[in-house]
């Protein structure tokens, strides 16, 4: 940060110094996040981040079908569908007709793994209501709306 350029309102320091307070954050986070254990029944399982999205959704909005997980997911129904397909074959996922059209299929989390994936989650879900609680709502629309300029601003550097 040796030559900070100034924003609309000139507070560059101001600027610089919450970059250096998130470069410093940013990797403690993720370390900590990192180091949070699978569930005993879910270790055997191969599990990787892009399950954890996933999987949160399904325990956090319930059952849906494959295309409402793909458009949440923001991604093809052929890659949900997949990923469905193996976590169903592992057994945690079910698949069942959806009574109004049974061309569809709703996708839930198999009864018997939900209380090792509510565990699994429930922390990192408790810790997110704790710091969004005392915001505003447009504080955390801001919150998310930053977070998500800045997952785009890395996308758009190649990392």
């Amino acid at each position: 940060m040796s030559t900070p350029k100034a924003g609309a309102d000139g507070d560059e320091r101001g600027v610089d110094d919450a970059v250096r307070a998130l470069l410093l954050l940013m990797p403690r986070m993720v370390g900590r996040v990192k180091r949070i254990p699978l569930p005993e029944a879910l270790r055997s399982f191969d599990l990787a981040p892009r399950h954890l999205s996933l999987l949160s959704y399904l325990l956090f909005d319930g059952p849906m079908t494959v295309n409402e997980l793909a458009g949440r997911l923001e991604v093809a129904p052929t890659t949900v569908s997949l990923m469905v397909g193996e976590l169903n074959r592992q057994g945690i996922l079910e698949r069942r007709e959806d009574e109004a059209d049974r061309r569809r299929r709703i996708i839930a989390i198999a009864p018997d793994q939900q209380p090792a994936i509510a565990g699994w989650l429930a922390p990192g879900a408790a810790a997110w209501r704790t710091a969004l609680t005392p915001l505003t709502p447009e504080q955390r629309r801001m919150f998310v709306d930053t977070l998500l300029a800045y997952e785009a601003a890395v996308t758009a550097d190649g990392r």
